[in-house]
């Protein structure tokens, strides 16, 4: 999909058409859990083994979408959704920081940030 123009990236990519339905609109899976085809699928599952849904909040179909879209537009390789700006931050500078490290930030930052930074 990497040679379609930004503005068709921007519908369209991480998505095919359902086969079922012959769907182009993304469904949103409002669920918490998913079932497995038997323990031996689970476990692969949750050991990181095989690639699949376990839980929402680790990930889901819809988001699934959303992060290979943003990765398309972006050129990149990946993307990573997180649940709040927040959690962002947290992630990018968990990956570059050790405990002990210093960095410099502005003065002017909102409340939780400074609170997260604290830390």
């Amino acid at each position: 999909m990497s040679t379609h123009k930004f503005e068709t990236l921007q519908l369209h990519a991480g998505q095919q058409i359902d086969p079922t339905t012959n769907s182009r609109a993304v469904p949103i899976y409002q669920t918490t859990s998913y079932g497995f085809k038997n323990a031996e699928h689970a476990a692969d599952l949750f050991g990181l083994r095989a690639f699949g849904n376990i839980y929402t909040r680790i990930m889901n179909p819809t988001t699934d979408v959303f992060e290979q879209r943003i990765a398309a537009l972006e050129g990149g390789v990946a993307a990573l959704a997180t649940g709040s700006g927040q959690a962002a931050q947290f992630l990018a500078l968990n990956n570059i920081l050790q405990a002990g490290d210093n960095f410099v930030t502005t003065p002017y930052l909102y409340g939780g940030t400074y609170n997260q930074f604290k830390v």
